[in-house]
């Protein structure tokens, strides 16, 4: 899962003199520094703040709106036909989701 816009990152990029901005593998980005001939990685703690400022990328809350439109739907479903199976359900998909929103060390 994406947990950073491109359009971030290009904008830090711009602000602070980054250059030819591209994306390694997901989540990873790469840049020339200011002066420099040879990329580098995007810097972890740069990254972290931009997550801080920014906030949830789109891609992060589609996935929230389903998981919680998805326990709507269990909770009623379990309701309506007095079984369970439709929590279960939601609750699997609810974990499912928390992992993919968890940021992986950078």
């Amino acid at each position: 899962m994406r947990h950073f816009s491109d359009a971030w990152i290009q904008e830090w990029c711009d602000a602070n003199g980054w250059t030819d901005l591209f994306m390694e593998r997901l989540n990873h980005y790469w840049a020339f520094p200011p002066g420099a001939v040879m990329p580098e990685p995007i810097p972890s703690k740069i990254l972290r703040y931009i997550k801080l400022e920014k906030g949830l990328c789109p891609e992060e809350r589609a996935w929230l709106g389903a998981a919680l439109g998805i326990s709507v739907l269990g909770a009623l479903g379990a309701y309506c036909w007095q079984n369970p199976m439709p929590f279960l359900f939601a609750f699997a998909f609810g974990a499912v989701t928390a992992g993919r929103l968890e940021v992986e060390e950078i």
